[in-house]
């Protein structure tokens, strides 16, 4: 850790050297050399930590040193058990951990998050410049609309790095039996249909954001917890002035400078609230006196919800999946295990009946829903060339090749959680509550996808050739595509896990203006996923980058307005 002197003042404190935190200091900096840019990271520098730069090492990450080791509440409507949820502790952020997946996502989304917001900077076409920005995408020859070829960030497809699955072509007939359409680019704003799975890996290695984003000449502490922000009495309410450190060290910023949230969707509005800002009554729980009236503070939280299946193959002499000796090609430790990403929808009447339980309408009305127009992008499925994770169900595979793995993740949730204070202490854990399946729409959506995919690998030709069975929990049987609702939410409850995308507890709106700034502070801005007020079908580092990108501008235009 840095040691920095007491009551130094910065132009910008940057809380949380996380995906956003690192490219708002890096960009800040580039553009306007002469500020004074802090960062403060809870985490450590994990550059050269053994395990970080090789993608399929990731499992070792998780409940290590660089994980906060966070569980949700017991999920209500899953099995009343909670939930494991990795809350990366690094510079660098979620970047250190996550699977790598490239995902823009559907336009869709992004427009409805511009309507959400009333500003069109957020929609598709008003990010589409920083998309390309952060981006420097791995075929020259690809849309110069809708990709960018400088940015720090590499991206590179299973194709382009090199990797030759034995199941690709197999997996890709099967999709197509289900009538899927091959995507050339599934990053353009309409990913639906089959697409080739892209991963932002550079030469097959992992690209940690404050390596990609440089932090030369940004003043960075790292393992240091701030605890609160420090706010005080301006003409036109609360000003934030610094931050206090968990060890009582107070550090601000110069005269018209900005502290700048970016702790993700778990610790912002943990620090919000520890810092008075808040509802009321929350706050008065733990005995904090309010400074600033915002009832949303964690509210709105949404995360993806995915789950995993697990099937036994026919021929696993053949070196079809990772712990096969023949499954050797050294190229496949530049990536994850699979070739294709499917992007679907769900079907209509079904979609809108769901809608209408909830909402106490008609299905008939649902014509119009802003989930049903377009139609939107409702579930992304995969298929992995490995198991893993299986303990989840109560299953133990061993890692020999003899199995591999399906997902599908639901895009679009529409049940809301929470991130609540357990207590004052900033070391502690927020209570974090995704509240995941509290819904007939996304149960619905959850059970279709389970459909899809009994139909993929049961129902084909393909997928008939390739698997014997389906691996099963103990009491329960294999489930085709018909098979009961009851039955299929039996197996949700058990196997519903976190995806690690959460979003939306410091919503834009709500919490922030379209500017990121927190309403009745001045200088104080929040910048990371918490702010996106709706679910997106992405990936959240892609709109994560993107944000920070043109928070950057929005700053530094205040700046010099």
């Amino acid at each position: 850790m840095d040691i920095f002197t007491l009551n130094t003042t910065y132009d910008f404190i940057v809380v949380g050297g996380g995906t956003a935190g690192c490219v708002l200091a890096s960009r800040l900096l580039e553009r306007q050399p002469s500020l004074s840019v802090l960062v403060i990271e809870a985490g450590a520098d994990v550059t050269n930590h053994p395990h970080v730069s090789k993608p399929l090492e990731a499992a070792l990450l998780h409940f290590s040193d660089i994980d906060f080791k966070y569980f949700t509440t017991p999920q209500e409507h899953l099995d009343n058990k909670p939930r494991y949820v990795c809350g990366v502790k690094a510079l660098s952020g979620a970047i250190t951990i996550n699977a790598g997946g490239w995902i823009r996502g559907d336009k869709a989304d992004y427009d409805e998050w511009a309507h959400q917001a009333a500003d069109d900077r957020w929609s598709y076409q008003g990010l589409l410049t920083y998309f390309r920005r952060s981006e420097h995408h791995f075929d020259p020859n690809a849309d110069a609309e809708q990709h960018g070829f400088n940015g720090p960030m590499h991206t590179s497809s299973v194709s382009t790095s090199g990797r030759h699955y034995p199941l690709r072509d197999t997996v890709l007939r099967a999709w197509k039996r289900l009538g899927l359409d091959e995507v050339p680019d599934a990053n353009n704003g309409s990913p639906q249909g089959i697409a080739e799975l892209v991963e932002n890996r550079r030469n097959g290695l992992r690209q940690l954001t404050s390596v990609a984003y440089p932090l030369k000449g940004v003043q960075v502490m790292t393992e240091t917890l701030v605890h609160r922000i420090i706010l005080t009495d301006g003409k036109q309410g609360k000003v934030a002035t610094g931050v206090e450190l968990v060890d009582g060290r107070q550090l601000f910023v110069a005269t018209g400078g900005e502290v700048l949230l970016s702790g993700g969707a778990y610790r912002s509005p943990q620090v919000l609230m520890l810092s008075g800002i808040g509802d009321k009554d929350e706050l008065e729980k733990h005995g904090i006196t309010q400074q600033v009236d915002l009832p949303w503070v964690g509210k709105n939280f949404h995360d993806h919800q995915m789950i995993f299946r697990y099937w036994k193959l026919r021929h696993p002499e053949k070196g079809l999946a990772m712990g096969s000796a023949a499954f050797a090609d050294p190229s496949f430790e530049k990536g994850n295990p699979a070739d294709w990403l499917a992007t679907l929808t769900v079907p209509r009447d079904g979609l809108k009946e769901a809608i209408a339980k909830d909402e106490g309408k008609p299905a008939a009305s649902g014509d119009s829903h802003v989930l049903v127009q377009g139609p939107r992008s409702h579930l992304e499925m995969n298929v992995l060339y490995a198991a893993f994770g299986a303990e989840q169900i109560g299953l133990e595979i061993p890692a020999d090749g003899s199995a591999i793995m399906s997902y599908y993740m639901a895009c679009l949730p529409t049940s809301r959680g929470s991130i609540t204070l357990a207590s004052t202490d900033p070391t502690a854990a927020p209570v974090i509550n995704p509240n995941y399946c509290a819904t007939h729409t996304d149960r619905f959506v959850m059970r279709e996808g389970w459909r899809v995919l009994s139909r993929l690998m049961l129902e084909t030709p393909e997928g008939q050739d390739l698997v014997e069975d389906e691996i099963l929990p103990d009491g329960y049987k294999c489930l085709s595509s018909d098979a009961s609702d009851e039955d299929i939410d039996a197996r949700i409850k058990i196997g519903g896990v976190s995806c690690s995308h959460p979003a939306a507890s410091c919503s834009m709106g709500k919490v922030v203006d379209a500017s990121c700034k927190v309403f009745g502070v001045q200088g104080l801005r929040v910048v990371d996923a918490s702010v996106i007020p709706v679910p997106l079908a992405a990936h959240y580092q892609v709109p994560v980058f993107a944000l920070a990108e043109q928070a950057v501008d929005m700053i530094l235009s205040d700046r010099d307005g």
